[in-house]
């Protein structure tokens, strides 16, 4: 199936998707149903030791579009944006994101939740959500279980973004490389895997994940209720939103 947001191919047991939503990879919910197409379906692919998440344009993932956090549109946005991850969460190869340039909000998280991460020397994370009245609910799900508590709660408190030298140094990226070889570094990465056998690693990743998430899906649905019952009714989430759309600064009432 041909999609209008993404490219897809699959060779030498590596199941490949590509973020192609110039300039910036934004992900609006079309993208994101596209994407949640291709991983449902794909799955099961015979043979497949590994899934790639790589992008072509000028980044990785600037994030997700803000004015579909707004309104009507915020249910819809978030069940598509976690659908992503229940799907992800279901695949029981590793998957590797290859990243590039700007690496934020929710396009971080979707790097962050793959099991690896192949950086670029100019790729750059972070979860500024919290600037605009929101906070990331993936990334306050995974951070905690990836980072230091401290550290975890910083990124998403604070907003900042760090260098792929700095992600990597406190565990969330695993490889930094010069960025004219990214492409080559990541497909030797991947060659870690798929010289092993398929059902090992799948069955190593189960026994990894068992001890890992307590309840994924429970954890899930609880942010998803304080995003959407608690934070988004709160004026000031709906004014960082506004605010950001109208590109001025936000004026914030603390209520």
């Amino acid at each position: 199936m041909a999609y209008k947001f993404i490219e897809t191919s699959y060779g030498d047991h590596v199941l490949k998707l590509t973020l192609n939503r110039a300039p910036l990879n934004v992900l609006n919910i079309e993208m994101m149903e596209e994407i949640n197409d291709f991983l449902s379906k794909s799955k099961e692919t015979e043979g497949m030791r590994a899934l790639l998440i790589d992008a072509k344009g000028k980044c990785f993932s600037a994030g997700v579009d803000v004015g579909e956090h707004m309104g009507d549109l915020a249910p819809k946005m978030i069940e598509v944006f976690h659908r992503m991850f229940r799907i992800l969460y279901t695949y029981e190869v590793p998957v590797v994101a290859s990243v590039y340039g700007s690496c934020l909000g929710g396009g971080c998280e979707l790097a962050a939740f793959c099991d690896f991460i192949v950086a670029s020397e100019d790729a750059k994370f972070g979860q500024p959500e919290i600037q605009v009245g929101v906070f990331p609910p993936i990334a306050a799900l995974i951070f905690p279980r990836m980072l230091s508590r401290k550290t975890a709660l910083e990124l998403i408190l604070s907003g900042k973004v760090i260098g792929a030298k700095e992600a990597m140094e406190i565990g969330l990226v695993n490889k930094v490389v010069p960025k004219e070889k990214l492409e080559e570094e990541t497909q030797n990465y991947l060659k870690t895997f798929t010289g092993l056998s398929g059902i090992v690693l799948k069955k190593s990743k189960k026994a990894f994940l068992a001890g890992l998430y307590d309840d994924f899906e429970k954890c899930l649905k609880q942010i998803e209720e304080i995003y959407l019952k608690e934070l988004m009714s709160t004026q000031d989430a709906n004014e960082g939103l506004k605010a950001f759309l109208e590109k001025r600064k936000p004026t914030w009432q603390d209520r």
